[in-house]
């Protein structure tokens, strides 16, 4: 197949649109990106606005160098002078939704913040941080939705016209669904965006839910006329069963809209991607006979939880979430108790203990049971929480840690590589190990120096970044990442560990060769053109 626009500039947009949240989008955006890749074209994935405490650390331009490929005439003044686009040194690092991270890496294309230039992280059920092309924004933070949607919109086009004049193609996930009809007058992620980029729309739905020709009828009769003709196609995902039963519902549906149903795609219980906003499906645990399980707290305001997916394929590791005491008893002493990270550590840590977990956690702790907290999970492990900024919360901890966390206002963004120093009893495995991975937190946190005194001193493994306690079965550390590092996946679970997954380019080709068996290949191409 040809694509004789390859090279043309600005790129051509396709965004896949959802009648609801967890129709599918993030999924099939990711498999158009590798798709359209595979047909030897630059692709840029683009999402305006993303609601996810899941997020990567990724390049961020400077205002400089951020207008990469505009030229002298197109600079963009939301977004600084023109010039020439190249990551350098003055280049920051921010954060991106995790959904884009893996949709750019789907795409062969570098990670960077324009990707997603609007990031909110949910703090409370009211109440979201505010990242703004990679960068924490206490201003809009601040600001009620409908204020903020307009001060933010500039950036949001500017980064997106840069992202067409640098690719062939961009795949445009919009959020939600587009006939939110209160929200419509302030949308920013959906059908302004469409308009914007004349956008070559998919619109999918979910539907194993039931109702899907409803929601995809009512869907396109609630948006504007001119917005109903930037829908090019329906898509029906997640079905299961006989596909001719599905007649005349498709044919019906086009006579009423005039569009056609493009594909019909079936259930994937385990195409390989981390999950975007949801815990894992338990019915895609491993097979067989399980030697440990790793009972992962599931809160609120759970953050990177997409970090635990590579457990998953490693043969008998169970991964279980857990929300209650009962949810852990029974485990052995080899199993784990993970503490993830939290966008919200100090209210997140009093439903642990409004729901009984801090408990049963001592107790498994107690009887030797290894205990792991990543990032707000290593906050919560020690002795206290001091937030005089306002950042997150006061608060005692755990007490498995001899340890105590100040909130800053500055947010601590990195890559990190380290390597662990000596560790004793269940995490010694992990000795000299190098790690790769990244941080996100606004604590900082340290020996508790009281406790130092009376010589209850935490192991630090890690300079500032992790530390044990004396009897070794409990480990805090800062470093999101650390289960997706093959080598501390070998040295925790052996040849196990080792045991041959599919890597993400694999996972990648595998959705792509799903869009090639399910839709046809003319329409995408015609979708081009």
């Amino acid at each position: 197949m040809t694509f004789p626009y390859q090279g043309r500039r600005p790129a051509v947009c396709v965004m896949v649109l959802g009648t609801t949240s967890g129709a599918g989008k993030s999924w099939l955006t990711t498999a158009l990106c590798r798709y359209y890749s595979n047909q030897g074209l630059k692709v840029a994935p683009f999402k305006a606005q993303n609601m996810s405490n899941n997020a990567r650390v990724v390049v961020a331009p400077t205002l400089a160098t951020a207008c990469a490929a505009l030229p002298p005439e197109g600079a963009h003044p939301a977004l600084g002078r023109p010039g020439g686009v190249v990551a350098g040194a003055d280049d920051l690092l921010g954060e991106i939704g995790s959904a884009q991270y893996f949709q750019a890496l789907a795409a062969r294309a570098t990670p960077e913040v324009r990707m997603n230039p609007l990031l909110l992280k949910p703090e409370a059920d009211t109440h979201s941080q505010v990242v703004l092309l990679g960068q924490v924004h206490a201003e809009f933070t601040a600001l009620p939705w409908r204020g903020r949607s307009e001060k933010v919109w500039p950036q949001i086009a500017a980064a997106l016209d840069q992202l067409r004049a640098e690719n062939d193609v961009v795949v445009i996930e919009g959020a939600g669904s587009p006939a939110e009809i209160n929200l419509h007058a302030s949308d920013i992620v959906n059908m302004r965006v469409a308009r914007h980029a004349s956008a070559r729309c998919l619109l999918v739905t979910d539907i194993d839910r039931g109702g899907a020709f409803a929601h995809l009828y009512g869907t396109w009769a609630l948006l504007p006329e001119d917005e109903r003709a930037l829908i090019h196609g329906f898509v029906l995902n997640k079905f299961r069963g006989d596909a001719s039963l599905l007649a005349p519902a498709p044919q019906q549906l086009q006579a009423l809209t005039g569009v056609p149903t493009v594909a019909t795609i079936p259930m994937q219980w385990h195409h390989g991607l981390p999950e975007e906003d949801g815990v894992f499906d338990d019915r895609s645990t491993t097979a067989g006979a399980v030697h440990t399980t790793v009972a992962v707290v599931a809160f609120p305001r759970i953050s990177n939880l997409d970090e635990f997916q590579p457990l998953k394929n490693v043969p008998g590791v169970r991964l279980l979430w857990v929300r209650s005491p009962a949810d852990v008893a029974g485990l052995k002493a080899t199993d784990w108790i993970v503490l993830p990270g939290s966008k919200a550590t100090a209210s997140d840590l009093a439903w642990v203990r409004a729901q009984g977990l801090d408990r049963a956690i001592a107790a498994h702790a107690a009887q030797g049971g290894a205990v792991l907290g990543v990032c707000g999970g290593l906050q919560m492990l020690g002795e206290g929480l001091i937030d005089l900024a306002g950042i997150d919360g006061n608060g005692p901890g755990l007490g498995l840690l001899p340890l105590v966390t100040v909130f800053e206002p500055a947010k601590t963004v990195r890559r990190t590589t380290a390597r662990f120093a000596d560790l004793q009893g269940a995490w010694a495995p992990l000795s000299g190990v190098p790690v790769s991975g990244y941080e996100i937190h606004h604590g900082q946190t340290a020996q508790h120096p009281a406790m130092a005194a009376k010589g209850d001193i935490a192991r630090g493994v890690i300079p500032g970044m992790a530390w044990q306690n004396p009897a070794g079965n409990v480990l805090g550390v800062y470093l999101h990442g650390l289960l997706e590092d093959p080598a501390v996946l070998q040295a925790l679970f052996g040849q196990e560990g080792a045991a041959p997954v599919p890597t993400l380019n694999a996972v990648f080709d595998g959705l792509a060769r799903t869009v090639e068996e399910c839709f046809d290949a003319h329409f995408l191409r015609e979708l081009l053109i």
